[in-house]
């Protein structure tokens, strides 16, 4: 499935399927198909098991991605029910981003050979490893604010992976049982801040630094991580090509080892690491600007597309 999260007329995120073009409320389905079955406590159930919110979906589990699959196949043979609408064509909805509120969003530093090189490191023995916030997450339809504390606005293409079930010292042989799905993020990074100190978060956790998108693949449908071409794009101009095959850390080292450091949860997403080509290490170095274009494209994923939008002054805090 490609599970997204969407809004409609202001109307509070919900979790849906997208199917050719079309958008199903998983929630209200489930809830439709729960009542067209006869069951009194329909509401109950329905938020129960198929939640409207991305984090408490996946909380269920694979239990709750076979429920929703049968709220898909009823959806479209029904497509509303009591006047409420089951299913929207995509153009109707504002794709957010698929995990709007990740309780943990973990990312992996120098974990592609070539940019390992580039950066003039020597490979790592240890996964690097960093954190963004839940403040940076913005959706495949939002602009990529630039604000003006910095002159260096650079881009990462990540490959990511969504937590699936609770893990805690989960081997690598069981690693992929724990991943909910995958998606895309560009790490985006304000590179003059970043450098600042030894530590990095600076420059990492800047509001609207993380669109992320289009959607969730589930893991059912993409079971191996390795092998995917990743291409990052500027205005049409390439800038980033890999492969998910040259992880120094794969996807399941990943799991293994930030399974061991601490507990990781559904919803939890974690950045793999980003290819050779970044700005800052280009020659001459090149920074985005207002109106670029920033597309990046994963095999099996999707594309994710954001336009830079400078912000004239810094939002007040109050």
């Amino acid at each position: 499935m490609k599970l997204i999260t969407f809004s409609r007329e202001g109307i509070t995120k919900r979790i849906g399927a997208i199917v050719n073009e079309e958008v199903v409320d998983l929630h209200i389905a489930y809830k439709s198909l729960l009542t067209s079955e006869g069951k009194i406590r329909a509401q109950q159930i329905a938020d129960a098991f198929v939640p409207a919110d991305m984090t408490g979906f996946l909380q269920g589990g694979n239990e709750s991605v076979e429920l929703a699959k049968k709220a898909i196949d009823y959806a479209l043979e029904n497509k509303t029910d009591n006047g409420y609408r089951l299913v929207y064509a995509l153009n109707e909805v504002k794709v957010e981003a698929p995990v709007p509120a990740p309780g943990k969003m973990i990312c992996v530093g120098h974990n592609y050979r070539e940019h390992i090189l580039e950066m003039g490191r020597e490979l790592p023995s240890n996964p690097v490893v960093f954190a963004k916030f839940a403040n940076t997450v913005i959706g495949p339809q939002d602009d990529i604010p630039f604000f003006p504390i910095s002159e260096q606005l650079d881009y990462e293409a990540e490959f990511a992976f969504v937590v699936g079930k609770r893990a805690r010292n989960v081997s690598q042989e069981d690693a992929l049982d724990y991943v909910a799905g995958y998606t895309i993020v560009n790490d985006v990074t304000y590179r003059d801040i970043q450098r600042r100190t030894i530590q990095w978060l600076q420059g990492k956790t800047v509001e609207g630094s993380a669109p992320m998108g289009p959607w969730l693949v589930t893991s059912d449908e993409l079971q191996d991580p390795s092998g995917l071409e990743v291409v990052l794009t500027v205005n049409s101009e390439e800038r980033q090509r890999s492969n998910t095959a040259n992880l120094v850390f794969s996807v399941q080292y990943l799991v293994e080892f930030l399974s061991g450091l601490m507990t990781l949860e559904p919803g939890d997403i974690i950045l793999t690491g980003t290819p050779g080509g970044v700005g800052v290490a280009r020659d001459p170095q090149v920074f985005l600007k207002d109106g670029d274009v920033v597309k990046v494209e994963i095999d099996k994923v999707g594309v994710l597309e954001n336009r830079v939008a400078s912000v004239k002054e810094t939002a007040e805090v109050k």
